[in-house]
């Protein structure tokens, strides 16, 4: 088991998102919170274009120009990230926190040896050391990822995709960084590769006592690798607890909806559940709960007032109609932790 303290090493306090367009201007990430300690994992889940990567590219000060950050807090050991400049981001990104990107595995140039580039990765972001050290040091990360030393020496196009995206995420890790975030970071591999970056990312997170975030949108991942979880909608981070707890006894309806939306391995067989309906429209959201429009239990207070926070120990949700009943409410100040 990974070793955690209770000092933060990541915080994030209100985080809010939009992006403007000819449309409008779209409501992306809405008052997100949550806390990292030192060797936590941490799982983000939730559909397609909820706000999980816009998420990860904030934190990592990678944004796209028609971004704008319209509040919120991110601290990495303690200094805020949003307020700095390009060049000084530059001395935390890659060396405190670092990113393996949807689809990294297309994302080496083919035209330059695989060590070459992560080399480069070394030298680029201000690790001292010589060239020597640092294909010494590649050659270390190659052997932790699963990949012979020598193939330091071959091309992209000689990698299986299993092969490339564990050599990008040997690039992720060539500058010691405290936080690591994983999108999707088995994205198109078959499902024995799949498991095994995983057993792989799990027992290097544990090895070295980094803080991981994975994202995905299998909720099955989720549950194999981390430590907490926190299930994303329309924006909102609608719930957050421990992984084993929220998939034992989830508090919001929709993360019940999506639980039941995966079969099981053991137990009695049962038709999987579907969710009607859509997700919102994030240029003109609904009032109220986002999730009113889909959910069974809504009622006139979810299509007309935001929910309050309701938590059970450090597993909490936002919502009007928790799954457990006997929930009271708790402060906003609570929220992350």
């Amino acid at each position: 088991m990974a070793v955690v303290t209770n000092e933060p090493v990541l915080k994030v306090a209100g985080l809010t998102l939009h992006y403007l367009t000819r449309q409008g201007e779209v409501k992306a990430v809405r008052e997100v919170s949550f806390e990292l300690a030192r060797g936590q994992s941490l799982g983000l889940v939730g559909e397609s274009g909820c706000g999980k990567t816009s998420i990860a590219n904030c934190l990592m000060r990678l944004l796209p120009d028609n971004a704008r950050l319209v509040a919120g807090q991110v601290f990495l050991d303690g200094q805020d990230l949003l307020p700095l400049s390009e060049e000084e981001i530059r001395r935390f990104r890659w060396r405190r926190i670092a990113m393996v990107f949807q689809a990294a595995m297309n994302s080496l140039d083919p035209v330059y040896k695989v060590g070459q580039q992560v080399v480069e990765a070394i030298e680029t972001h201000g690790v001292e050391t010589t060239v020597a050290a640092a294909r010494e040091r590649v050659a270390r990360l190659f052997r932790l990822v699963g990949l012979a030393p020598q193939l330091m020496e071959r091309y992209p196009h000689e990698f299986s995709g299993g092969m490339r995206q564990r050599a990008v995420i040997a690039m992720a890790l060539s500058c010691d960084p405290a936080v690591i975030i994983a999108d999707e970071p088995t994205t198109a591999l078959d499902v024995i590769v799949q498991d095994r970056i995983l057993r792989e990312l799990k027992t290097i997170q544990q090895e070295l006592q980094m803080c991981i975030i994975y994202i995905s949108h299998d909720i099955a991942v989720v549950a194999e690798v981390t430590d907490r979880v926190g299930v994303m909608y329309a924006g909102n981070l609608v719930e957050l607890g421990d992984t084993a707890e929220v998939f034992r006894a989830p508090l919001h309806p929709y993360t019940a909806a999506l639980l039941s939306s995966f079969p099981r391995i053991s137990g009695e067989k049962r038709p999987l559940a579907t969710l009607s309906g859509e997700p919102p429209n994030l240029i003109d959201p609904p009032p109220g709960c986002p999730f009113h429009p889909r959910c069974p239990h809504a009622t006139a207070v979810c299509r007309e007032e935001p929910p309050p926070l309701v938590s059970r120990g450090s597993h909490w949700a936002a919502c009007w109609h928790p799954l457990d009943a006997t929930l009271s409410p708790m402060g906003q100040a609570d929220a992350s932790r």
